[in-house]
């Protein structure tokens, strides 16, 4: 089994408001966190002392700036990261409900991650792999879509375990049937799969998950997780399942709180030597203790502002 952690898809900039409970127009200030969902995956494996590569594109500006020296900050791989002056490095201004619950405004049209291609993956970012993980966010219609689909192919034959969450960005998408028709092209590819309780109605047509699993477990997919926000999270195969409470705390911001679920309940399934093909021998005891280990992550994230730089490290775990 491999060590390291890959992600293709979006690394941006998140401007995260001042102020919670109020609409765009009376933010006072933001103030930028990286972000991007395949990137906050990598920093929440990172923080916890995993391997992780990023491949992405960001534009030849001070954002990608950033985000390459963040980045590499908080130990994810950038030698996969490509620059470009065609577009500029995508931005996501964020506001707050007074729960910490989010609204995104995206400028991203297009961007520099939209724009990669292919012929731009090396052979470098499958080696010693032991999950890649992707997302919606960047299978619109543009090359990076396409990207994807190439590297899904060379991960799965490379053994990897492939990773996929939703996430579910409707602003993106002005033909929202476009949106459903391509998650659903690419779920049968994944090995795991993250949904939330907003996301499966509109995914499966059911708002109860156990109505909902039979129409998620297609494919290749052998573990489905779902994230309930204050009420937990689940975690299910065809043959077991697990959940976990959420302790109830301050929260400050849940921006990249799915992200952190998700890289950490990676890093878990590595821990304990997991691949692909063990997915389906996880018992309930190991479902439980893996989805209880994420909520933890999440708890402490979302006490924070931000998403990777609010993520724990296993010390402040206590682990």
């Amino acid at each position: 089994m491999g060590q390291v952690l890959a992600a293709i898809g979006e690394a941006l900039i998140d401007f995260i408001p001042a102020e919670k409970g109020c609409a765009f127009d009376e933010v006072t200030s933001f103030r930028p966190a990286v972000g991007g969902a395949p990137a906050n995956v990598c920093g929440a494996y990172a923080k916890l002392g995993g391997k992780t590569r990023l491949m992405t594109q960001l534009g030849k500006d001070p954002f990608g700036d950033k985000i390459l020296k963040e980045m590499q900050g908080f130990g994810i791989d950038t030698t996969y990261v490509a620059r470009t002056n065609k577009a500029n490095t995508a931005l996501a201004f964020v506001s707050l409900a007074k729960d910490g619950n989010r609204t995104f405004s995206f400028y991203r049209n297009p961007s520099a991650d939209m724009l990669y291609t292919p012929q731009q993956l090396e052979e470098g970012c499958f080696e010693d792999l032991f999950a890649l993980h992707f997302c919606s966010v960047s299978l619109g219609d543009f090359p990076m879509k396409e990207a994807h689909r190439a590297a899904i192919a060379k991960a799965r034959e490379a053994g990897a375990l492939i990773s996929f969450d939703p996430n579910l960005r409707f602003p993106l998408w002005p033909d929202r049937q476009a949106l459903k028709d391509t998650v659903l092209e690419f779920l049968p590819m994944a090995d795991v799969l993250k949904v939330s309780d907003e996301e499966i109605a509109f995914l499966t047509g059911e708002t109860d998950i156990q109505a909902a699993l039979p129409k998620l477990f297609v494919g290749q997919v052998k573990l489905v997780l779902f994230t309930c926000g204050k009420e937990g999270a689940c975690a299910y195969t065809k043959q077991a399942s697990g959940y976990s409470p959420c302790e109830d705390v301050p929260v400050a911001d849940t921006t990249g709180a799915g992200d952190g679920f998700m890289g950490s309940f990676l890093w878990k399934l590595h821990q304990a030597g997991v691949d692909a093909a063990g997915l389906e021998g996880l018992t309930e005891a190991q479902l439980n203790q893996m989805v209880d280990f994420s909520n933890r992550f999440c708890t402490i994230s979302v006490q924070g502002k931000g998403a990777i730089a609010s993520y724990p490290t296993l010390e402040q775990m206590g682990e």
